[in-house]
């Protein structure tokens, strides 16, 4: 069964909802779904508290340490932590209390992949710790090409089913957003998502347009129920009109 996975992404030390691929180094064209005065830590403790495992804290560049730190004390082992993880720092964010770590930039040298650094990794933190974020771009005519640095840069990595074998073998779970719809809340990649449930390696979280709860039946339907799927901009809980957190919530409980 598809599950809601909670997410808290953090900009400046704030929980944000961010429209994909409109951060930029120089902060020019960054389109703001919400930003919240509540604290990280709050939303992990509400995470936690609802039981909600398996969401992800995302730093969206410098300056959101503190708040990650905080975040993960709220919920020890709930939540997995990614923005700039590499073997510097990997272990040190997995004793602050992440479930897991997410790495993406770190294992692409310009638009090449590097299997060598993927390797290193999973020896660092062990394959159960470690999740390989390939979000990703659609190209024109069919097919997704993996996307770093904040999803400015396309890779030479396409998402085949080749490729998704290689990277599973050392990792416990794909994180996949679809760069192109994020943040939108004007529907998921139905494509990526039937994709991604066809071919249904490892637990694979997917993220990207979600427009209401109603999207968990969809998504549960597209994959065969081997995708989850996380909810951001779309929710009342950040600030959205498109349903509610409490039926995401219920849905993960199986009251749907």
């Amino acid at each position: 069964m598809t599950l809601f996975r909670p997410c808290i992404d953090l900009h400046e030390g704030k929980v944000k909802q961010i429209v994909g691929g409109s951060l930029r180094d120089d902060g020019s064209g960054l389109r703001t779904n919400f930003e919240s005065d509540r604290p990280a830590a709050e939303f992990a403790g509400l995470y936690r508290s609802d039981g909600l495992a398996g969401g992800h804290v995302i730093q969206l560049g410098p300056g959101n340490e503190e708040a990650a730190r905080a975040a993960l004390a709220a919920y020890p082992g709930g939540l997995q932590i990614g923005g700039g993880i590499g073997p510097g720092n990997a272990l040190g964010w997995l004793a602050a209390g992440a479930s897991h770590v997410i790495v993406t930039s770190h294992l692409f040298e310009g638009p090449d992949f590097r299997l060598d650094r993927l390797q290193a990794m999973s020896r660092l933190t062990g394959r159960s710790r470690l999740v390989v974020d390939l979000s990703c771009r659609r190209l024109p005519g069919n097919g997704w090409v993996v996307a770093t640095n904040r999803w400015q840069t396309l890779t030479g990595y396409h998402l085949t089913p080749g490729n998704l074998d290689e990277v599973a073998s050392y990792c416990d779970e794909l994180l996949i957003h679809a760069a192109d719809v994020e943040g939108q809340c004007q529907g998921i990649d139905e494509d990526l998502v039937r994709f991604l449930g066809g071919w249904a390696g490892c637990p694979i979280t997917y993220a990207g347009g979600a427009r209401s709860p109603e999207d968990l039946r969809l998504v549960d339907s597209l994959s065969g129920g081997l995708v989850d799927l996380t909810i951001g901009s779309a929710l009342d809980l950040f600030g959205g009109l498109g349903g509610s957190y409490a039926d995401c919530v219920a849905w993960n409980r199986g009251m749907r």
